[in-house]
């Protein structure tokens, strides 16, 4: 009997929980548990999440690993106590402070030097220091910092664990150094001004770094973007493109990212490469502004946007509704342009559909301009790939096919490869075929994407 492992995404939204076989990947079971809302959470809810998600699951596997949101900055006192709630990836209140690290670290080119990418709002760096300018008691009381895969991960561990993490979660947050390939604490005391204890990270990819109470084998984790690579098993050159809460394009790459722009971030995979990345923070909250606005479900805003032209007839959206992280825009609010009397609720919809795939075919030529290495296959993951209108538009305004992938959980997925990467002990993950995917074409739209640029190049002084 083959062996099952169980792998977890404590995502922004929910942690879902996915027990694999460990032969051929096939799911053998699913469950799910809901996160509170916001930027900025309790990280014990994702505690209680994990327990009613994971826990009828953990007892039956014989490896577990949990892939998380990126970013997240998860501060413990000396006796482990949460000091403060967790600042997530999507709170970008820190934003003058990475103006400011940057500016510290000799400027953008010395910051991507050292680590890799240009710090943004979203990276854990920022946010130690926004804490630090914000909350002094709060940073005189922090002595570690977590990533909310380390916080999830230390959880399921047997008393006694000492906090672990891996190389591409702590990729993103600004003090660890991808040139060196190792955490920069002095990085960490420039942000907080003073010291914190950081998890070990893995001696190779597949270490086993803990086990559960029961003797269960727990793989090191990874960030989210990196679960997804591995579970869609992509290789270099491969794109996915993932519309969740976040837009997010990623290219396996096999040379270290290095982008002073800060438009491609150059973070480490969970294997040893790297996943030069393109992030939005704005993406399938697009679409449910589009259907809250128009007053429909997704099934009839994917019936309008489709039954409009390519264009949407003049009407043109930038849909920086929360900000925007790339371009770096964390102030910006969106746009919509070019309405007419005669617009229609079909041309309105279809802008927003329009305006959201616009913005990722802007992330996946960045990642082809920076790398040097056009896109070898594109997959669309996430909960707003399921939309029609998304698979039908897809390809026309990013000019060449992509591939739809099945309806799965891919961030817990890549997890539990990990996990069985780790029970296997080889030089390479195991080999999982999804089943189910194909392929879609249809006939570029340049017009579509060059409006939209020409409206982005026009908004780029409002802030």
């Amino acid at each position: 009997m083959a062996p099952t492992v169980l792998g977890i995404d404590s995502s922004t939204q929910a942690t879902k929980a996915v027990l694999v076989d460990a032969d051929t990947g096939e799911v053998l079971e699913e469950r799910r548990a809901s996160h509170p809302e916001g930027t900025e959470v309790d990280p014990r809810a994702w505690l209680t999440a994990v327990d009613e998600a994971a826990d009828p699951l953990l007892e039956r596997a014989e490896a577990v690993a949990v892939g998380g949101q990126q970013h997240g900055m998860v501060l413990l006192d000396e006796q482990g106590n949460v000091v403060r709630d967790a600042l997530l990836w999507n709170d970008t209140r820190s934003a003058p402070q990475a103006e400011a690290l940057i500016e510290e670290m000799g400027g953008p080119e010395a910051c991507v030097e050292e680590i890799g990418s240009l710090m943004v709002a979203s990276f854990t760096a920022t946010k130690l220091r926004w804490v630090r300018d914000n909350e002094p008691d709060n940073a005189e009381r922090a002595r570690s910092v977590m990533l909310p895969h380390d916080y999830v991960s230390l959880h399921l561990a047997e008393q006694g664990t000492q906090p672990f993490t891996d190389r591409g979660d702590a990729s993103g947050t600004a003090y660890y150094s991808t040139r060196d390939e190792a955490w920069a604490p002095e990085l960490v005391e420039r942000a907080l001004g003073r010291s914190l204890e950081l998890p070990r990270l893995p001696a190779a990819p597949q270490e086993v770094m803990a086990r559960t109470p029961s003797g269960a084998a727990i793989a090191a984790g990874t960030g989210d973007n990196m679960g997804a690579a591995l579970g869609l098993s992509l290789g270099p050159g491969d794109v996915s493109v993932s519309i969740g809460t976040s837009g997010v394009c990623a290219m396996v790459s096999e040379a270290r990212p290095d982008d002073a722009s800060g438009t491609v971030t150059g973070f480490a995979d969970a294997t040893g490469r790297f996943l030069p990345m393109t992030t939005t923070i704005n993406a399938s909250r697009i679409l449910e502004a589009a259907r809250s606005l128009l007053g429909v479900d997704h099934e009839e805003l994917s019936r309008l946007a489709l039954a409009s032209v390519p264009g949407a007839n003049g009407v043109t959206l930038l849909p920086y509704f929360d900000g925007e992280r790339t371009p770096n825009r964390p102030d910006a609010r969106a746009t919509l342009t070019g309405m007419s009397t005669a617009t229609t609720r079909e041309d309105v919809a279809r802008a927003y559909v329009e305006g959201l795939l616009c913005s990722l075919a802007d992330g996946i030529s960045a990642l082809e301009d920076r790398t040097g290495t056009p896109p070898a296959r594109i997959t669309l993951i996430g909960g707003a790939a399921r939309s029609q209108a998304v698979q039908q538009l897809a390809p026309a305004i990013f000019g060449r096919e992509v591939t739809i992938a099945p309806d799965g959980e891919y961030v817990a997925l890549g997890a539990a490869r990990q996990a069985a990467w780790a029970l296997a002990g080889t030089q390479e993950p195991p080999a999982w075929e999804i089943s189910g995917s194909r392929t879609v074409g249809a006939e570029a739209t340049p017009q579509v994407l060059e409006a939209y640029r020409e409206l982005k190049e026009r908004t780029e002084s409002w802030g």
